[in-house]
């Protein structure tokens, strides 16, 4: 090759990618990115469904079943609702919105401290789009378990003579996305923040654990006595799954239009706080 002909090649290569050409171009979104690492998040659980999918379908039955075997009989109505048509929409919920919050959490926490996290972070993803992907894979672990615990559940209320009803299925469908939204974003949060296992456990056991079971998953809130009862009022998880209960039963404890409304802002809130821990690289970069 002749020597004079390499800055001929340079000017050239330079004008074309001056001109545009040889320049990848996605558009205001990276559909293709965003997707993979989706299907990566999917994949991840896929791989242990007995553990991540199957074990918590089976923990939630076990739970359904021992309270309304041990209690059902000699446990009152709930708001005029049976007790096992009140149990088991909570339970379901609960599902949701535990899986979802362990998914987003545990792939974070686990990609930080195995170092191959950069694996996330060097493809060309703006941080709203990690944020899509992180939290609509871990959704769908928490609708996946969910929709296969609503399906056993279903038909062990249907094996003991209580079939199991649907009133408004839009409230399921909206307390369930929610859920599975709120927890995921959570998620994503607490697995920035911990540095490792045993901080993202304390997270989980000291906001997350508490919020759930003292969100009237078993019992009536309106039976508790002051100060609980009025600081229930302020539990987004009571609303999570008053709502979603009441898509069953027909009969809600608190105010849907509260419902929809605190949820709708906790997605944004939490939504907004995961996009900015992204784009920052807070413990992410270090």
């Amino acid at each position: 090759m002749d020597g004079a002909d390499i800055p001929k090649k340079t000017n050239l290569a330079a004008a074309n990618l001056q001109a545009g050409f040889g320049v990848r171009r996605f558009g205001a979104v990276n559909w293709l990115g965003l997707w993979t690492l989706y299907l990566k998040e999917v994949r991840r659980f896929m791989k242990v469904v007995t553990q991540t999918v199957v074990a918590p379908v089976i923990s939630t039955l076990l739970f359904l079943v021992v309270f309304t075997q041990a209690f059902g009989a000699s446990r009152p109505a709930v708001a005029g609702v049976p007790f096992v048509e009140f149990l088991a929409p909570g339970l379901i919920i609960m599902a949701v919105l535990t899986n979802a919050f362990t998914n987003s959490s545990s792939s974070l926490i686990i990609a930080k401290v195995q170092g191959s996290i950069v694996d996330v972070l060097m493809p060309p993803l703006s941080a709203a789009e990690l944020t899509v992907a992180f939290v609509a894979g871990a959704a769908t672990r928490g609708l996946l378990v969910g929709a296969i615990t609503a399906a056993t559940s279903a038909g062990f209320m249907l094996a003991i003579g209580a079939p199991m009803q649907i009133g408004a299925l839009w409230a399921i469908l909206y307390f369930a996305f929610a859920a599975a939204t709120i927890f995921a974003m959570l998620g994503v949060i607490g697995g920035v923040l911990a540095e490792k296992f045993d901080q993202l456990a304390a997270f989980s056991n000291f906001i997350i654990t508490p919020l759930t079971f003292l969100s009237g998953t078993f019992y009536s809130v309106e039976r508790l006595p002051e100060p609980f009862r009025t600081a229930s009022q302020y539990n987004p998880v009571y609303y999570l799954i008053d709502g979603f209960r009441s898509g069953f039963t027909g009969q809600a404890e608190a105010s849907l239009t509260v419902g929809v409304t605190m949820t709708m802002a906790l997605m944004l809130i939490f939504g907004f706080a995961c996009y900015w821990l992204l784009r920052s690289g807070y413990k992410l970069k270090d």
